[in-house]
């Protein structure tokens, strides 16, 4: 296998790719936060696991809504545009979720703070996807994939830190995240506008040769069943995690939320190189080897016993997980052509959603009939599922 050579990652970072990183991690910070606080949230609200899946369901629900236009946008009014409106979502959900009375205050504030991410993923791959030329993409990507695991990764730990350490209340924690938000707003007002993408060749279908002339295909079709189910298995952990571990295994809330971030803040290491070796092995292969790995890993997480164990066998499972995600992206821009890349990439994102809003009603009927534990189980299979698909629906050149 080739030899890592940071220089060609030194390469490609530039103004634009920074910014992309950075509010990319942004968007993903409030991810986890509330599934994180399910403890707290069920004793303040006295809430059930019913009550608690809506809660976890609603706002996913909104993002499929508008998951398909959001990628239309991108195409339509360009890239920066969509990216601004995306991040004044979020600063106006960090403020409802800081000033929460209700949990349906909860809910709208969640929902505005997903729907960050529905208007920002579209825009800004595709920004990046337009910056760089096809042997760079897969490498700039695992870094744009970088931002966001560490976004995952920090909103669960800074719970730990800021309610474990400074004793914020919950609702301290949304307001704090707004600052960064206001930065990175600016941020992105000084990007450049859209970048322009390689000059096309000139041939009959008038498309870049290796890329689908549609984005509706059977490859891209199976690619969405493939996300759907990881999309499922992930939601109906991230629904449950921090309750089995509080209540199952006596954890500290603190301690399951610092695993569960640790879990995505190797993404900062494993993204970056999953985009370089997704180049040299090739995305489809990359992507189904590493999913294999992390299913294993999820497995044996939550089969055998001690908390050594879940947390070295979690973290590898978290570890692998997102040394497939360069990869994932670079081939949904490959099955994507140039014209549709924004919707395409919002096709990639959609079934995270759809799988959001169901997996945690799913995740909470198992959890109310057999019990919490069961719910793991039921990820697990959904994950290994996941891999045949990839390897034999979704067919690449």
């Amino acid at each position: 296998m080739e030899k890592l050579d940071l220089k060609q990652f030194s390469s490609i970072v530039t103004y634009g790719l920074f910014v992309m990183v950075f509010t990319h991690t942004l968007t993903h910070t409030f991810q986890n936060i509330h599934t994180s606080l399910f403890p707290v949230l069920k004793q303040e609200f006295n809430l059930g696991y019913y009550e608690l899946g809506l809660i976890a369901a609603i706002p996913p629900l909104c993002q499929t809504i508008l998951s398909i236009p959001a990628g239309m946008f991108a195409d339509k009014f360009g890239t920066k545009r969509m990216i601004i409106f995306s991040m004044i979502l979020s600063c106006s959900g960090s403020l409802v979720a800081g000033f929460t009375q209700n949990p349906w205050m909860l809910i709208a504030a969640v929902s505005l703070l997903y729907l960050n991410t529905t208007f920002y993923h579209p825009p800004s791959y595709s920004y990046v996807t337009k910056m760089f030329k096809p042997s760079d993409r897969s490498k700039a990507l695992g870094m744009l994939g970088a931002g966001g695991t560490f976004g995952m990764a920090i909103g669960p730990m800074s719970i730990s830190l800021l309610m474990g350490f400074f004793a914020f209340q919950w609702r301290q924690v949304y307001l704090f995240w707004f600052i960064p938000l206001i930065i990175g707003l600016i941020l992105v007002l000084r990007v450049k506008a859209d970048p322009v993408e390689q000059p096309k060749p000139e041939t009959k279908d008038d498309t870049i040769p290796g890329e689908t002339k549609s984005v509706v295909s059977g490859s891209m079709l199976w690619f969405i069943v493939f996300n759907a189910m990881r999309g499922m298995g992930a939601s109906m952990t991230a629904a449950f995690f921090s309750l089995y571990l509080v209540q199952s295994q006596g954890w500290s809330l603190g301690n399951a939320s610092l695993v569960y971030g640790a879990s995505s803040l190797m993404g900062i290491v494993a993204a970056p190189l999953g985009g370089f070796f997704a180049d040299k092995v090739g995305e489809k292969k990359w992507t189904t080897l590493n999913i294999s790995i992390c299913t294993i890993s999820y497995a044996l997480a939550f089969l055998l016993p001690g908390a050594i164990f879940f947390t070295a066998f979690f973290l590898g499972y978290g570890f692998f997980n997102l040394l497939s995600m360069a990869s994932s992206s670079s081939l949904t821009a490959k099955l994507s052509p140039q014209r549709q890349r924004g919707l395409g990439f919002a096709l990639y994102f959609l079934p995270g959603s759809i799988m959001g809003a169901v997996a945690p009603i799913v995740a909470a009927f198992i959890a109310n009939t057999w019990g919490i534990f069961p719910v793991f189980i039921a990820s697990t299979l959904v994950f290994a599922l996941s891999v045949p698909i990839i390897h034999f629906g979704v067919k690449v050149k």
